[in-house]
């Protein structure tokens, strides 16, 4: 089965275009049940998937681990179908359960302000400006390049799920930011004699990753005493854009969401700040 797999996931690169964090996702989930079956891929049913689903739930797996994995199962043998590896789908009629809704974590507008005035180094600075006031995703920030950044008509270009390319402007802010790092970034670049056209450089000489970030982003959130990620800053970004009037389907485009049913949560999230407020004034 792992020689499928690997063309499976071939084909989801190729293809499809995905990124190489889903494709190590899809790599992990078929694996562990390459694992537990011990199977030729023709060999596998509906009660072997069954089981497979049953052992993950008595591992007490978050309820969203088993719905990936379950996803991942679906596509799989949907693709092994059409390419008649297979004569039958077995995951043909496996149920795919919903994802419990839950409302996006955000921060208030002073928490971003007290954290963009915090001590940042010109690098850290720029990270922040272009999480939060463009809602990047940390994949789309790390794999910036020089060329994606256009100052003067003041936008930038980003690649998202699927290399779906989108267009975003850049605040007067983000804008001060980057000049005050590019310099920085043109000493590293000839310091360590690199060829590059990567935007983000740590001060080592080595390319920013989504771990260097995810890690500079929480121990800024201990200022603010808040346990926050990068993705914390897009919720923000979504959620104060609609607080103060913005279109929804332009919140849309600018996150780079394909259904509106996606952007539309954020819209619960404003009704229940608002609702926040509203009763802890009155409360006093």
């Amino acid at each position: 089965m792992y020689e499928t797999i690997s063309q499976y996931l071939e084909y989801l690169e190729l293809e499809k275009g995905l990124s190489f964090n889903t494709i190590d996702s899809y790599r992990r989930d078929l694996y562990d049940f390459a694992e537990y079956s011990e199977s030729d891929i023709t060999q596998i049913d509906r009660t072997i998937l069954s089981s497979f689903i049953r052992y993950l739930k008595e591992k007490s797996l978050a309820p969203t681990s088993v719905i990936r994995k379950i996803a991942s199962l679906r596509g799989f043998f949907k693709w092994a179908y059409s390419m008649e590896i297979i004569k039958s789908n077995p995951a043909l009629t496996l149920e795919q359960p919903k994802i419990p809704q839950r409302l996006p974590k955000v921060i208030s507008l002073n928490e971003i302000e007290e954290m963009l005035h915090s001590d940042l180094n010109p690098l850290q600075a720029v990270i922040m400006e272009l999480l939060y006031s463009c809602g990047l995703r940390v994949s789309e920030l790390v794999n910036l390049k020089l060329s994606d950044i256009d100052k003067t008509s003041k936008y930038l270009r980003c690649f998202g799920k699927g290399s779906k390319e989108r267009i975003i402007p850049i605040g007067k802010k983000a804008v001060e930011k980057l000049n005050e790092y590019l310099p920085e970034r043109e000493f590293l670049v000839k310091k360590y004699n690199l060829d590059t056209k990567r935007l983000l450089i740590l001060e080592s000489g080595r390319f920013i990753n989504r771990q260097d970030v995810y890690t500079f982003i929480h121990q800024k959130g201990k200022s603010i005493h808040k346990n926050i990620s990068p993705h914390t800053l897009r919720h923000s970004f979504a959620t104060h854009l609609l607080e103060n009037g913005a279109d929804l389907r332009v919140v849309q485009e600018l996150l780079g969401h394909s259904d509106v049913s996606t952007t539309q949560l954020y819209t619960h999230v404003s009704k229940k700040r608002l609702k926040d407020v509203y009763f802890s004034i009155n409360d006093d």
